[in-house]
């Protein structure tokens, strides 16, 4: 790094954001089981196991609820078929709650094929990476003291903005994968309204946003191509005639240009997927 406060103010920056993309590739790589050692996962499970008891008293109510209420009359409970189609469905929920969390890390591993096939085409996140061109630096390091005034300005307000950019990148996968461990520690409650016909609408919507959230991370993924095939064919132009001040304003928007699109692709993976496939 740079001994200019300035340049290195910028690439303390730039540094930032290179991490984030870093860490955005591991958290879409590796599995909730893995992560942090399997010290989150482990919490989970035990949530999850906990919840089974509630599961099963909801489940119980659910199905009750479902037998009174599609009932016409006391005859209904004589009839073979109406018994049989309603222990079935009373089964496959008990089944569904016992085995929550196999159903969710199922779930995940196909969601997590479609993952690794979009990542199959795109090695990592170096084309996304930035940092201070050496004619930058050296354009920087000539300027006086107050001429550097403007230029300190300029560099802070940029840094600023990429810092904040980096951290919205961040947050919004961290989100997502927290949301899928949400949903697979509570996964018995949901899955015990299937044991009712008029309750069933509250599991279904539950493994729909589940799918929906795994299939983010190919989103995110797709995004960090685009974005790479985008940053690598149209990179920010440093034009070295112009003034230190203006040179750098022009490389740093077209930097943070260039960071909101993908800042913008990986916010909008939620609502794409959504659109795309109604969950």
């Amino acid at each position: 790094m740079s001994d200019n406060w300035i340049v290195g103010n910028l690439q303390s920056a730039f540094n930032s954001w290179n991490g984030r993309l870093n860490e955005i590739w591991t958290l879409v790589t590796v599995s909730p089981q893995d992560f942090r050692g399997g010290t989150v996962w482990s919490t989970i499970v035990n949530i999850n196991e906990g919840l089974k008891a509630v599961g099963y008293g909801l489940l119980v109510l659910f199905f009750a609820m479902s037998v009174f209420q599609s009932a016409a009359s006391f005859r209904d409970f004589q009839r073979p078929e109406f018994a049989l189609r309603h222990f079935i469905r009373f089964v496959l929920a008990k089944v569904a709650v016992g085995s929550a969390m196999e159903i969710m890390t199922a779930v995940f591993a196909v969601c997590g094929g479609i993952v690794q096939s979009v990542m199959g085409t795109i090695g990592g996140m170096s084309a996304a990476s930035v940092s201070v061109p050496q004619e930058m630096i050296d354009t920087i390091e000539n300027v006086g003291f107050l001429a550097s005034i403007p230029l300190w300005l300029v560099t802070l307000l940029g840094s600023l903005f990429i810092t904040i950019l980096s951290f919205i990148l961040i947050l919004t996968v961290y989100g997502r994968f927290f949301r899928l461990y949400m949903y697979t520690a509570l996964a018995p409650l949901p899955l015990s309204s299937f044991a009712g016909e008029g309750t069933s609408f509250a599991g279904k919507a539950f493994i729909k946003s589940y799918i929906g959230a795994c299939i983010e991370g190919a989103i995110i993924v797709l995004a960090c191509l685009i974005f790479s095939a985008f940053a690598a064919s149209s990179p920010p132009v440093l034009d070295t005639s112009l003034s230190a001040v203006t040179m750098s304003w022009q490389y740093v928007a077209e930097t943070i240009f260039n960071m909101l699109v993908l800042v913008a692709l990986v916010k909008g993976a939620e609502r794409i997927v959504k659109e795309m496939f109604g969950l």
